[in-house]
Order: C-alpha cells, then structure tokens, then sequence
C-alpha cells in the first residue's frame, strides 16, 4: 500500500506542468523560461523573498517609509482632477485616515469596489502627501473582507518571475499545486530517519517553505528552518544513496588483475634518491592490494602539495606497464600536463616505458603520431589535458587511468576516460585540503588514501597576510632572498587590466617590477603565451637563469622548482581556498625555508579575511 502512494507521489511530481489546474499549454511554455517544466520543478521553485503581512497595524500606528497592512472602511471613493484623473479612496479606522489612490483604474469598476462602509484590508507603501498633510498608499494591494468574518494577516512568498508572469498569478498556480500534492501526499524518505533527524515530512515543508504561518521569516530566508534543512539533507541523502549504488555495482564489476612486482615497478623503486615516508609506502601498499585484485580499482590519492603523490603514481604505472597495459594521465592545464609528461619521462623512459604528451597545442602531424602509437601499443604512457578523451583518442589495452586535480574534474569527464579501455583501474589525486569525511562525501564511490606526512627535510611554509602599505618591506625582503641565490614567484589575478576590477595585472605590473628588481632577471608567464614560449619560460626559470617569475595562475599546479623560496600573490583576496591552497605549494619544495605573502587591500571584505585565516 505504502509502495503505491509512493508511485502515486513520484507520478504527480514527473507530471508536466501543463497539467496543473489553471496552466494549460500557454503558460506552460511561460514556465519553461523559469526552469519550471513538471510539476516537481514548480514545487521546489521556492520564494526567494517574503512579504510579512502578520501585523496588521492601527492607521495611527502608520509611518511614512513602511510596507504597512491595515484594516479599515471605505469613507469615500470618488475621481478626483480632470486633466489627469486619479481614483482616490479614503480609508478610515477608529485611530485616522489613509488615502488610497490609483492613476490606471476604471470609475465603474472601482465605484463597484468600493462600496462606502465597505472593511477592507489595505497593503501598500505608505507615504507622506506634503501637500494635503495625510498618510497615502499609491496602487495598494486590496483585499475585501467579508462582514462577520474575522481576518487575519499572513505572509505572501515572492518568487522569482520572467515576462508574462507576476506575482499573484504564480501564486495561484503554486497553491493550486500544493493543493493537488496534499491529496496524493506520501512521504518517500523513512519515518524513523525524519523521527531521528526531527524533520518534517514532505507536504508540510514544501507548504511552509511557500506559505509560512509561525515560521520565523529570516530563518527561511537564510535557508535555516527545518523545513529548508530537510530538503538540504534530502540531497546528500540521495546523493550518498546514488554513490552506494555505484559502489555496490563498481564491486561486482571484474576488473584487471596486475603483475604488482614486475621488473620495471622493481627498478623504479630501487632507482629513487630517496626512502618513501611511511605514509607513502602505506599509500602504496593500498594501491598495489587494488590492483592485484580481480576488481577496479576507484582510489582517491589525498595529500599535500610536495607531499608525494607523483612518485607512488609513477610507481602504479610501473605495475600496469609490467603487466603489458597502457596509462592514460590527465590533468586540468596544458602546463601542468606538460609538467607531468617531463616528470613521467624522467623516471619512466629509462625503465624503457613509452611516453608521450597529448594537448590541444600539438601539431596535426604530431597529434596524429601519438594517435597512432596510441592505438598500436606502442605508447605505454600518455599525459594530457580534456584531449585525451576526445573522440578519435583510441588505446589497444588501456588498463591504468590516473587524474590529477579530481576537483577540476567531473564525474562524465572520469567515466569518458574509463570508457577508452575495458574496466581500467582508476586513480585520482588530489592536493585540496579536505577532511577525510568531506572526502567520503564528496568522493563516495572512491576508497580515500591519504599521504599525511611530508619527505625529511622539508621545511613547512611560513604564510603570512601583508597589505598594500607594507609593499617597499615586502619588496626589500624578496630582493634578500634573491641576494642569497634563492629564486621567486609574483603571481597577479588578471593579464590585463580591468574597468570592471580595481586589480593590478601582470602585463602592467611587470614592467614595473622588472626595473624595481634590477639588476636580477625578471620572467613574464600567463596564459596566452605560446606553448613553446611558455616551455622556454618554466626551463629557463627551472634552470636558474630567471630568478623572479611574474606570473598568473598558470603556475598554479604541477611547477617544481625546489630552488624558489617566497610566492607573492597580489590581490589574495581574489582568490579562492583552493587556489591559495595550489599557489603556495609552489614554494617549500626544497629544503631551505620558504615564505607565502598574501599581499591584500587595507581593508579585505569579513569573508576574504575568513579564507585568508585558513
């Protein structure tokens, strides 16, 4: 029986809106301007403010400058002017009087209205005629009362609206439909997980989220009644529900079973300059029981910039290539790509594995090289951007698919990629700094390894907040890490320069910077630079040759530069966690002392400071 009304409920919310009472296909197609196109759509169309009609006021209570509603009779209504009509009513209560007046009206259809004795309830803005000395409410919102019956006021939700819609008739179609989900109302959450998390159930919240009684309007307005908060944890409900089904599927699904001691994952590891931390061997022993298992593996590889995470992915490809598969890495940006493919072939090509790199600034002739090795098997490893699932990119034995920045990445983009093989394995990195609950969540369908510890000798970065005033200070102290053989980063939010945006850019700032920095060497990298210019920038300030980067965000992933010691973001208020978070890893890779400087405007806005402070 219950399953039934449920069917009922799930029916009524997937009906077009058409079918709603009083819609019809005309207003219908209205409503699709809304994002409105089932019945499901306009129910969770919520007010986007409230007009609080509760209080209903005495007239001497009234003040020039206030929404009032007010309960009075008609005392006289008449045309008043010839040149310029206006319909004037005056409103009487036992405390005064309220001029209502109307400049678009008709005489016998307002004579009709408004009977003289007639109680009627009047809502408007309230003003101060200087002229006749009275309180008045141009086109006020009218409601007649009816002799005997006790009136009440009320709160009237406002939606959002498009053109050939207003307010009072959405409003009857909303209540219309409200009335039409109460006859089917079922509830398809359990009732002892509403009992427990003391939510209530389906029509209630949606009939006092559009037409609240007691409810206190700023909690609704800023999505904290228990109401709103019960179709918040609806979401995460569904959508923890929806990634335990994926799991569930994902672990009946079989997958590659790799050769985890092969001679290239042998030699790779043997050939490293340095111990793996505890935690990357930890990392590592989970990926391998993964891999070697008959199931996909869906692992999500968490840890802090420089913590890492590269070499145990390198080692993963080491396993996948032994065992005669393919690798494919993507990542966000052209630079970082670039930046993986030239780390990739230093470790991998001596183990006699086959790299290639695969972005859209590639020649055709060289694209297609890559296309062809590709779908040959005579590319093990390709590390690219979006282009390495683009149709045309085919593999002869895809088994290992590794993404970086899984933030930057969709769950279609990471299903187009797994596509390309039979079942790969699946690792994705990250270095956004999220609790590992946050990461369940977020990344349910994925088991969560963490790299929580740093390589010895690493020194953690110092970040430090500065403002504009302290700019010739800041300047003076990168100018000492330069003098001592250090190299820097300047990073500024935009290229060029804004109307819109009072912030400094790098192609008007690094003029200015390259003459206060004399007689160093002074790089310029953005985004519109040609790849091979951009490649020409990143070797010669790897190399030494430049010592002070004026960059954009660009460098913002995948730059190793262990020699460079102090990152200056202009702006830092601009930019958002995660890019803060991405900008200082680019610093504190070597093991000399590294520095963070946030240069921000006197005067950064509450919630800039609040993510500075993280």
């Amino acid at each position: 029986m219950e399953t039934e009304r449920i069917r009922r409920l799930l029916e009524y919310l997937d009906r077009p809106i058409q079918y709603v009472k009083g819609v019809g296909p005309k207003r219908a197609k209205t409503l699709a301007r809304l994002g409105v196109s089932t019945v499901e759509d306009l129910l969770f169309l919520l007010p986007r403010d409230y007009e609080d009609r509760r209080t209903i006021h005495p007239i001497h209570q009234l003040k020039p400058g206030m929404k009032g509603l007010f309960l009075a009779q008609v005392w006289s209504a008449k045309v008043v002017g010839t040149r310029k009509p206006i319909f004037e009513v005056v409103f009487r209560d036992a405390t005064g009087i309220v001029k209502g007046k109307w400049f678009h009206f008709r005489k016998e259809q307002m004579e009709r209205a408004f009977q003289l004795g007639r109680s009627v309830l009047v809502f408007g803005d309230v003003q101060l005629n200087r002229y006749e000395y009275c309180l008045e409410v141009i086109h006020p919102q009218i409601e007649f009362v009816k002799e005997g019956k006790e009136k009440k006021g009320h709160v009237l939700p406002i939606y959002p609206l498009t053109e050939g819609l207003g307010q009072r008739e959405l409003r009857k179609i909303q209540v219309q439909a409200l009335k039409e989900l109460k006859e089917v109302a079922a509830e398809y959450l359990p009732p002892s997980l509403l009992n427990e998390k003391k939510m209530p159930p389906l029509y209630k919240a949606l009939r006092e989220i559009h037409y609240p009684r007691d409810e206190d309007l700023s909690q609704l307005r800023e999505r904290k009644s228990p109401h709103v908060r019960r179709f918040i944890f609806e979401e995460f409900f569904f959508f923890q529900l929806a990634l335990a089904l994926k799991r569930g599927e994902v672990a009946k699904e079989k997958g590659i079973s790799f050769q985890v001691e092969g001679p290239k994952f042998k030699k790779l590891l043997a050939s490293l300059p340095f111990p793996l931390t505890e935690a990357q061997k930890r990392t590592l022993e989970e990926i391998r029981g993964d891999m070697a298992s008959h199931h996909a593996m869906n692992r999500l590889l968490q840890g802090d910039v420089g913590c890492g995470k590269t070499i145990v992915a390198f080692l993963a490809m080491a396993m996948a290539v032994d065992s005669g598969y393919q690798v494919a890495m993507m990542a966000p940006t052209e630079i970082l790509a670039e930046q993986h493919f030239l780390g990739t072939r230093e470790r991998l090509a001596p183990l006699g594995i086959r790299c290639a790199l695969l972005v859209s600034g590639l020649s055709r002739r060289e694209r297609d090289a890559v296309l062809s090795a590709l779908a040959s098997g005579e590319m093990d490893v390709v590390v690219g951007t979006h282009a390495v699932i683009q149709e045309g990119v085919e593999f002869k034995k895809l088994g290992l698919v590794v993404i970086d920045e899984q933030h930057r990445f969709g769950v279609l983009q990471r299903a187009t990629l797994r596509a390309k093989g039979e079942r790969p394995d699946l690792l994705v990195m990250t270095a956004t700094p999220i609790p590992r609950t946050l990461a369940l969540t977020l990344y349910g369908d994925l088991e969560v390894s963490v790299i929580d510890e740093m390589p010895q000798g690493r020194q953690p970065t110092k970040t430090k907040v500065v403002r504009e005033n302290q700019r010739e200070k800041v300047y003076e102290f990168i100018r000492e890490q330069l003098a001592q053989g250090r190299q820097a980063y300047i990073v500024y939010p935009l290229i060029e320069e804004s109307e819109k945006l009072q912030l400094p850019s790098v192609l008007e700032m690094y003029p200015k910077i390259a003459q206060a920095f004399a007689p160093y060497k002074v790089g310029l990298l953005h985004g519109r630079m040609a790849r091979e210019e951009k490649e020409r920038v990143m070797r010669a300030f790897k190399e030494g040759k430049i010592h002070l980067l004026v960059s954009t965000t660009v460098i913002e992933v995948g730059i190793d530069v262990p020699n460079a010691t102090v990152m200056m973001i202009e702006g830092a208020e601009r930019f958002g966690l995660s890019q803060l978070h991405q900008l200082r890893g680019r610093v504190g890779r070597g093991s000399h002392a590294s520095y963070c400087l946030l240069m921000v405007s006197n005067a950064p806005s509450q919630v800039s400071r609040a993510r500075l402070r993280v």
